[in-house]
């Protein structure tokens, strides 16, 4: 699965601000569908509410991947965010998260969503690619790191 196909770099911010859980995920939703004034956007800020209210996406070590299937979305879209200040997102190690990478997928996409969140899942327990993905001080370094990492490991 290219992770790296369903990002784009206007769809990442490197070193932005949130104070909240709520407000990063206002910040990826905004990402998500371009557009802050949208209702889409309202749209996918409810999915992403109504998905962490059934269980937190935080995965530790300073990182969350916040996820919904949406009635509106025809094909699998992320943004990644990079913070500058970590968040308490409810994570499963207690630690606030810094490191976000939130999935849309279209409703009716079970087995695609899952495969998915696998695929992040492992890019993002490598904690070396966190690192420096906390290093990038761009939204084109954090791309092309993504970019890089699936080609080592065989994920294109």
């Amino acid at each position: 699965m290219n992770i790296a196909n369903l990002l784009a770099p206007e769809r990442i911010r490197a070193g932005a601000e949130a104070t909240s859980k709520k407000r990063t995920l206002e910040l990826l939703s905004e990402l998500l569908t371009g557009d802050a004034g949208d209702p889409e956007t309202r749209n996918v800020l409810e999915s992403l509410i109504s998905r962490e209210r059934l269980g937190a996406t935080g995965l530790g070590r300073g990182v969350a991947l916040p996820h919904a299937r949406v009635a509106t979305v025809t094909e699998p879209t992320a943004a990644l965010v990079r913070l500058n200040e970590a968040v308490d997102f409810d994570a499963i190690d207690k630690q606030r998260v810094d490191l976000l990478l939130a999935l849309l997928v279209p409703e009716d996409s079970t087995d695609e969503h899952l495969r998915l969140l696998r695929s992040l899942a492992e890019m993002f327990r490598d904690t070396d690619f966190c690192e420096q993905l906390r290093g990038n001080q761009t939204a084109e370094a954090m791309y092309q790191q993504i970019i890089d990492w699936q080609e080592q490991h065989g994920a294109a």
